[in-house]
């Protein structure tokens, strides 16, 4: 009788705890497998939009590799901005803005990786790339102010060779002659950085 009353106990506490706590339980398990179904199709929404973005980016490329015409490539671009093949596009349509000598339209498309791209190295290449038009567009305070942002040594010789152009353009020929310099101790072997350099003390005597 013991027993069966000890039995009789243990269910009267599994009926009060479900009672007191089953619709928690419940919910919480009805949640648990919703997030999971929930994030499962966000997986798959995500896989197959990052699927869909590489297809229109291989069209876009090709159309603007056969036509010579960007654009396809800045309509790709304006509808995929939150994904990795529109800061590579932007790269690409830049190139071509500088090569029709449309400096506004490529420091646009620059910016526009600066802003928008995830990986980081990517961004300070399109740094690089936007000082470079900056100059040519004789903005060289702002070139100066983009070119300190890029922090990666791998542009280090980069960057030094363009701020002795800019310094050159300032006439600050001692600024200048310490950039190249810099910049070629990582790239002695760049004749055209030695060439600046030598040509320096020419310029600063006119």
């Amino acid at each position: 009788m013991e027993q069966f009353a000890t039995e009789e106990q243990q269910v009267e506490a599994i009926k009060r705890f479900w009672k007191e706590h089953g619709t928690a339980i419940i919910v919480g398990a009805a949640l648990g497998l919703g997030g999971l179904f929930g994030w499962r199709q966000y997986s798959d929404m995500q896989t197959e939009s990052k699927e869909a973005a590489s297809v229109a980016y291989q069209k876009a490329v090709e159309n603007f590799s056969e036509q010579g015409n960007s654009a396809g490539l800045e309509a790709f671009i304006e509808e995929n901005k939150d994904t990795g093949y529109a800061s590579i596009a932007s790269l690409l349509a830049a190139k071509k803005a500088v090569e029709d000598g449309d400096l506004d339209a490529a420091a646009s498309h620059l910016n526009q990786v600066i802003t928008f791209a995830d990986n980081a190295q990517m961004k300070e290449l399109a740094s690089v790339r936007l000082a470079r038009v900056q100059i040519e567009m004789n903005q060289l305070d702002a070139a100066l102010s983009t070119l300190g942002t890029v922090a990666n040594e791998a542009f280090s010789a980069q960057v030094s060779e363009l701020k002795g152009d800019i310094y050159k353009q300032q006439d600050k020929f001692d600024e200048a002659r310490l950039a190249y310099s810099s910049a070629l101790e990582e790239n002695a072997n760049n004749p055209l950085l030695q060439m600046k350099l030598d040509n320096l003390a020419v310029e600063a005597a006119q």
